[in-house]
C-alpha cells in the first residue's frame, strides 16, 4: 500500500471564477503590484522546451530522483527529490541538518566582468565598496536601478585583480550589465561563462570536502566567502566557503561545466558516501530560518534595500565600517531614502518582517502570497512571501510585508514592530480560519558562521561576511 501523501502536498480545489486580486493592501508605490490573487496550485505539466536551458547537471539531477522543477534564470531548476509519499521536503531538511547535501544550483549564472576597469565598473553597479574586496574573496552585494530598486542580490567573487564573477539571483543582470557599458566607457568585457556551481551544505560538509580535495585547500583557515582554486574529479574549480542555507557549507564552481559535469558531480557523490550525502533541492526551509532572502520572492526591482532589511548594503555606517564615497547607480535615490528614514518619514508603504504563526505545519512551497490582516481581522494589509514550518520551534515561520510604522533599530535601519499581532489567511489545508501571527526578529535560527549570526535587522545578513 502506498503511503499517505502529507496534507501539505494536497491540491485544494479552486473556483477560478471567484479568484480576485486583493486591492486593500497598499501597493501604490509599485508600478506593477504583487499579484495577490489566491489561485493555489495549478495542475499543469512543466513544458520542457528549447526556450529554457537545461543546465549541465540537469540529467544528473534526474538520475538522482528529481521529480519536480521550476524555472530560474531561464534554466530548469530542480525543486524536489524526495516524493511526498516518502516524506517530501522535510526528509531533505533532516539531511541538511544532520549530515551533508549537494544541490544543483547551476541556475546561478556566472557573469564575468574582466579587464583593466573591472574594479571601477563593479564599484559603479553595486552599492557596496568594491575596492575593499580582496582578490580571492567574495561578498554578498546588491545592484540597484536609478530609483533604488533591488535589481539583483548576487554573490560577487573577485577571482583575480581584474576579474569579478556575479553569481546571479533570478534576473537578467548579464544583459543589464552589458547595457550599462554599451558606450564602452569602462574598459571591460562582460560575458556569461560556462562555470556552474553546486552547493555542499550541512554539518558534515567540511569532512566531505577534505576527502574530496585533500590538501589542495586549507579548509581550516579559509574564511567565510574565501575563494580557492582546486581540482575536483580532475577538473578545474573555484571553491567558496559559502552557501544559501545558514548551515556550514561550500560552493564548487566547475569551469567548463558543459564538458565536465559528470566528472565533478560523480567525484562528489563518491566522496560523500561515507558522510551520508543526499542530493536535495535548495533548502528553502533552512534559508527561511536563516533569514536569507530570495530575489523575485521576498523582493524585486520595485523594493528598495531598506524595505527588505538590506539597508546595511547601502551603508554600514550604523556599524561604523564604511561610508561609500564613490558614485554608483541608485546612490541619489538611496541617500534620499536614508535621510527620510532618519527624519522619521516613511518613503515606502510596506516593510519586510519575520512572523511566527499558527496553523497546521507548512511543509511545502506556497503557491500564492498569502494575505495578512490586522489583529482584529478585516481587509488584508500585507502578505506572506516565504513561509515554512520550523521543526525545532514547532511553529510556522514566515517572512512577509506589513505596513511600515517608522521603527528604526539602534543602528538606524528600519525594522518591524516586534510583538505586534496580525492574522494570516492560510489555505484551508492549513487552517479553516485566519491564524494568529506575531512579528519577531529575523533570523529565526542563527547561522553556522558566527560573523553572520546577528539579527538581520541590525547587521549584515546571513549571506554576508
Amino acid at each position: 500500500m502506498p503511503k499517505k501523501i502529507p496534507s501539505s502536498y494536497k491540491v485544494e480545489k479552486v473556483n477560478y471564477d471567484k479568484v480576485r486580486h486583493e486591492t486593500s493592501v497598499d501597493q501604490s508605490d509599485r508600478q506593477v503590484p504583487y499579484n495577490l490573487r489566491q489561485s493555489g496550485p495549478t495542475k499543469v505539466d512543466l513544458l520542457i522546451s528549447t526556450r529554457v536551458r537545461k543546465s549541465p547537471y540537469w540529467h544528473l539531477s534526474m538520475k538522482a530522483g528529481c521529480w519536480r522543477a521550476t524555472v530560474y534564470n531561464r534554466i530548469y531548476h530542480p525543486r524536489g527529490y524526495v516524493r511526498p509519499e516518502k516524506g517530501g521536503a522535510m526528509v531533505e531538511y533532516q539531511a541538511i541538518k544532520k549530515h551533508v547535501t549537494m544541490w544543483n544550483v547551476a541556475v546561478e549564472r556566472q557573469i564575468r566582468v574582466k579587464g583593466p576597469d573591472a574594479e571601477k565598473f563593479t564599484d559603479y553597479v553595486i552599492t557596496r565598496d568594491a575596492t575593499k574586496i580582496s582578490t580571492m574573496r567574495g561578498r554578498y552585494v546588491v545592484l540597484c536601478n536609478y530609483k533604488g530598486g533591488v535589481l539583483n542580490d548576487p554573490v560577487l567573487m573577485r577571482v583575480a585583480d581584474d576579474e569579478f564573477w556575479f553569481s546571479l539571483s533570478d534576473s537578467d543582470i548579464g544583459i543589464y550589465l552589458q547595457g550599462v557599458n554599451a558606450d564602452k566607457r569602462f574598459n571591460v568585457e562582460i560575458d556569461e561563462i560556462d562555470a556552474c556551481p553546486v552547493q555542499i551544505q550541512g554539518p558534515k560538509s567540511k569532512a566531505l570536502m577534505n576527502d574530496l580535495i585533500g590538501d589542495q585547500v586549507d579548509l581550516e583557515n579559509i574564511p567565510f566567502y574565501g575563494l580557492a582554486e582546486a581540482k575536483v574529479g580532475g577538473r578545474n574549480c573555484v571553491i567558496s566557503q559559502s552557501g544559501f542555507s545558514g548551515e556550514a557549507g561550500y560552493e564548487i564552481y566547475l569551469r567548463n561545466a558543459t564538458l565536465y559535469a559528470e566528472d565533478m558531480w560523480n567525484a562528489v557523490l563518491k566522496a560523500g558516501k561515507k558522510h551520508k550525502l543526499m542530493v536535495i533541492a535548495p533548502a528553502h526551509h533552512r534559508r527561511i530560518q536563516a533569514g536569507i532572502l530570495s530575489w523575485g520572492q521576498d523582493m524585486d526591482q520595485q523594493n528598495n534595500p531598506f524595505q527588505c532589511n538590506l539597508g546595511y548594503q547601502v551603508s554600514l555606517s550604523g556599524k561604523g565600517q564604511w561610508e561609500k564615497k564613490s558614485d554608483y547607480i541608485g546612490k541619489e535615490a538611496l541617500e534620499k531614502m536614508k535621510a527620510q528614514l532618519k527624519n522619521g518619514e516613511k518613503p515606502y508603504k510596506l516593510q519586510l518582517v519575520g512572523l511566527e504563526l499558527g496553523g497546521k505545519p507548512i511543509e511545502d512551497y506556497a503557491n500564492d502570497f498569502w494575505l495578512i490582516s490586522n489583529d482584529k481581522g478585516g481587509k488584508p494589509v500585507g502578505f506572506i512571501t516565504s513561509p515554512w514550518f520550523h521543526p525545532e520551534k514547532k511553529t510556522n515561520i514566515a517572512m512577509g510585508y506589513v505596513p511600515y510604522e517608522g521603527n528604526l533599530s539602534n543602528n538606524g535601519f528600519p525594522i518591524g514592530n516586534f510583538g505586534k499581532k496580525y492574522k494570516v489567511h492560510l489555505p484551508k489545508k492549513y487552517s479553516n480560519k485566519p491564524v494568529n501571527a506575531t512579528v519577531v526578529p529575523i533570523p529565526f535560527t542563527q547561522s553556522f558562521n558566527k560573523n553572520t549570526s546577528c539579527l538581520l535587522y541590525t547587521s549584515p545578513s546571513p549571506r554576508d561576511s
